[in-house]
């Protein structure tokens, strides 16, 4: 091979190689991604760690996933700030007070840290766009089968925390399908400010009523307290009670099975966390130009507004299949 062609070989290949190689050399070890949520201990979460772990091994990069062992946003807001001291290439994060965590968000943009909600939004802060549950139609999906499962009459209560994103919009799912259903009473939103122990304490309380006072149906619009309420339902050895959860943990799906718990609505949180991770890499790399920005009123966004992991409805027709499922992304991760 003559000389200039062999220059001409070696320049193609120098420009090229790095398109061959691609994901494996743009990534470092020195790239750090952060995961802030509240309650991180339980199921949902750990769930929600796999799949942010998992992207991270996929990719080579660093992750760590931060926040309280309880529901405290103000704990919460304390690590997000943490989180951006680090100056991190991307922040995903579930928001469990708008008002206290939209003006940190707001700040890491300023700052050019990309910031994305998962699970629970901040819709009014500068946030790129959020990846979850369209929870006005995971309510609506509740609400529907235990309309059905109550022949349209009956007590109804809620166990919630009032002031998060998601559960406010599930609870409004609710009250939309039993809108059309003037036999159906919403006696009470009980605020379990985070401890699935108070959502026991209060269905003990509810479970004591008797007569025109009896509550049908008990309603948990997050993951933690359908398994403590249906504990007490047990205990109380009371028939006919119509209880329905929230997420598919495996306490869940076992009081599923066994038919304390009519239904579960199933959400995807390793998948969640797993584009979130996905999606801040590729920011980082390709960063947007302005980063603040009005995206979502842009018809020619780069970045969608919402990307909607959807849900399933889980009772013992199906349940089996969603615990074989549990176990497969466990053996995998």
């Amino acid at each position: 091979m003559k000389m200039p062609e062999k220059r001409i070989l070696l320049a193609t290949l120098a420009f090229a190689l790095p398109m061959f190689l691609g994901g494996c050399e743009r990534h470092s070890k020195s790239e750090q991604y952060f995961l802030i949520a509240t309650n991180i201990g339980l199921p949902y979460w750990q769930s929600a760690h796999e799949g942010f772990s998992r992207a991270a091994a996929l990719y080579g990069v660093t992750e760590d996933m931060r926040g309280p062992d309880t529901f405290t946003p103000a704990i919460e807001v304390d690590e997000f700030r943490a989180a951006v001291a680090r100056k991190p290439a991307g922040i995903l994060v579930s928001v469990s007070d708008p008002s206290l965590m939209g003006p940190e968000i707001n700040k890491a943009m300023a700052a050019g840290i990309p910031v994305i909600t998962m699970d629970s939004d901040a819709p009014d802060s500068q946030r790129l766009y959020f990846i979850g549950t369209n929870n006005l139609e995971a309510g609506r999906l509740g609400g529907e089968r235990v309309a059905s499962a109550l022949n349209g009459k009956g007590n109804v209560v809620f166990f919630t925390m009032p002031n998060q994103p998601n559960l406010v919009e599930r609870l409004k799912g609710y009250k939309d399908v039993f809108s059309n259903y003037p036999g159906i009473k919403i006696v009470e939103v009980f605020d379990m400010k985070g401890q699935s122990t108070a959502a026991m304490d209060k269905a003990q309380e509810y479970l004591a009523r008797t007569g025109p006072a009896k509550i049908d149906a008990y309603i948990s619009l997050e993951s933690s307290s359908a398994k403590d309420v249906g504990e007490a339902v047990k205990r109380s050895k009371a028939q006919g009670i119509i209880l329905m959860g929230m997420d598919v943990d495996q306490a869940t799906l076992e009081l599923v099975k066994e038919g304390t718990v009519l239904a579960t609505i199933s959400q995807k949180p390793f998948t969640m966390a797993y584009l979130g991770l996905k999606a801040l890499d590729d920011l980082h790399h390709y960063p947007l130009k302005p980063l603040v920005r009005d995206y979502g009123s842009d018809a020619s966004s780069p970045v969608p507004a919402f990307v909607d992991t959807g849900v399933s409805l889980v009772d013992k027709s199906n349940v089996d299949k969603f615990q074989i499922g549990r176990a497969s992304c466990r053996e995998r991760v």
